[in-house]
C-alpha cells in the first residue's frame, strides 16, 4: 500500500476460532486504531444474502461521530490460507468513510463452498484468519466545526452603514455651500443713457465671469464706467473703484470659487454614487440574512429527518437480527424434530412387523381351538 507515513498506516489480524459453529448472522472484531480513528472488521459467516463469505471494514460507534466526519482510506482485506499463503484471497479498494457511510467491503469475498473445502487451509483447526490493512489518505474536519460566521460584526457594520444612509437621505453637512456673492457687481441698472452701454457690458462680463476670456472685457467695462462720471451713484463709483483697485485678486477669487465649486459638485456626485452602492449592499445583506435563516431552518429539518431515518434504520436492523435469530432457532428445531420423526417412524415400522407376527400366531391358535 502506498502509505504516506507509518503513522497513517496500520494492520490488524483477527482469528475466529470454532468458525463453523458460529450461529450469529454477523461478527465484529475488536476495534483497532489507525491515524487516531477506530476501525473494526465485519464478517458475515454465512454470507450477506449470498452464498459467499461477506467481509467489510467498519467504523464502530457511528452515533458518537460528529456530522461531517470523513476519512478517505485505502484498505486491503485478506482471508489467509494457513497451509499455503499463496492461496490467500486479498481484495482492496479506496473509500470515503463518513458518519453515515461507515462500512465498505465485499458481499462476495470468497465462495462458502471454497472456504469450507477441507483441501484448502482457510479453516485449519476450524479457525478463520482475516487480516485488514488500512492506510489513511485524507482527513476532513467535521463540517459542523466551521469558522464562525461574522454576522455579529457584519450586522454592527451594516447598522452603522444604515444610519449613514439614513442621514444622507435626510440631509448631510459637508461644509457651507458657497454662493456667487456678486454684491456690488449686481448693482441696480441706472436709468441714465450714457452709462447704460457700459453697465450692459459689465452685466455681460459678470454673466460669463468664470470664462477666462471674459477678464479683459470686464476690465474694459469697469474702465468705461469709472470714466463716466455721470449716471452713477457715489456708492456705485466707490464699488467700481474698489473692484478696479483689487481687480486681479477679485477675479482670481471668483475663478477659484468656480473651480472649487466644480470640484465640490464632482465629489458630491461621487459620494451620491457610493451612497447608492452602500444602499444596494445593505439591501443585499438583508436578503442574504433572510435566505441564511431559511437555509438554517431547512438544514435543521433535514438533520431531524436524517436522524429519524437513521433511528428507523437502526430499529430495522435490530428487528432483522431478531427475525434472523428466530429463523435460525426454527431451522434448528425443525432439523431436530425431523430427526426424531425419522426415529419414531422406524420404531413404528418395527412395531408393525411385530404386531403382524403376533396377529398371525393368534389367528392360528384361534383356528385350532375355536
Amino acid at each position: 500500500m502506498d502509505a504516506q507515513s507509518d503513522v497513517n498506516r496500520g494492520e490488524f489480524t483477527w482469528k475466529i476460532s470454532y468458525f463453523s459453529e458460529q450461529e450469529a448472522t454477523r461478527l465484529y472484531s475488536e476495534a483497532f486504531t489507525v491515524a487516531g480513528c477506530k476501525w473494526r472488521i465485519l464478517v458475515f459467516p454465512k454470507g450477506n444474502n449470498t452464498d459467499h463469505l461477506s467481509l467489510y471494514i467498519d467504523v464502530p460507534n457511528p452515533k458518537v461521530l460528529p456530522n461531517g466526519w470523513t476519512r478517505t482510506a485505502k484498505f486491503i482485506l485478506s482471508v489467509i490460507d494457513q497451509t499455503n499463503d499463496g492461496r490467500s484471497v486479498k481484495k482492496g479498494t479506496q473509500h470515503v468513510f463518513t458518519a453515515r457511510q461507515i462500512d465498505r467491503g465485499y458481499q462476495n469475498f470468497i465462495p462458502l463452498m471454497e472456504l469450507h473445502n477441507c483441501a484448502a487451509g482457510y479453516l485449519a483447526n476450524d479457525t478463520l484468519m482475516i487480516k485488514a490493512e488500512v492506510c489513511i489518505l485524507a482527513v476532513t474536519p467535521p463540517m459542523n466545526i466551521q469558522p464562525a460566521r461574522p454576522t455579529v460584526g457584519f450586522d454592527s457594520y451594516l447598522t452603522s452603514l444604515e444610519e449613514l444612509i439614513n442621514a444622507a437621505e435626510t440631509g448631510f453637512s459637508v461644509g457651507s455651500r458657497l454662493g456667487h456673492h456678486d454684491g456690488s457687481l449686481t448693482a441696480k441698472i441706472p436709468s441714465l443713457e450714457e452709462v447704460g452701454k457700459a453697465k450692459q457690458s459689465l452685466k455681460e462680463c459678470l454673466s460669463d465671469l468664470f470664462k477666462l476670456n471674459m477678464k479683459e472685457r470686464l476690465s474694459e467695462a469697469l474702465s468705461t464706467l469709472s470714466s463716466a462720471r455721470t449716471g452713477l451713484s457715489s456708492k456705485q463709483r466707490i464699488a467700481i473703484d474698489t473692484f478696479r483697485a483689487n481687480f486681479n485678486d477679485f477675479t482670481s477669487d471668483f475663478l477659484t470659487f468656480e473651480q472649487d465649486n466644480a470640484e465640490f459638485e464632482l465629489q458630491k456626485l461621487q459620494m451620491d454614487q457610493w451612497l447608492a452602492a452602500m444602499t444596494k449592499c445593505h439591501e443585499a445583506h438583508i436578503v442574504c440574512k433572510q435566505l441564511m435563516g431559511e437555509l438554517d431552518k431547512e438544514e435543521e429539518e433535514l438533520k431531524r429527518k436524517m436522524d429519524e431515518v437513521k433511528s428507523r434504520k437502526d430499529k430495522l436492523f435490530m428487528d432483522w437480527d431478531v427475525v434472523q435469530a428466530k429463523s435460525e432457532e426454527a431451522k434448528s428445531g425443525y432439523k431436530d424434530k425431523q430427526k426424531k420423526v425419522a426415529e419414531a417412524e422406524e420404531k413404528k415400522r418395527i412395531a408393525e412387523e411385530r404386531m403382524s407376527r403376533s396377529t398371525t400366531a393368534w389367528s392360528n391358535l384361534k383356528t385350532q381351538f375355536c
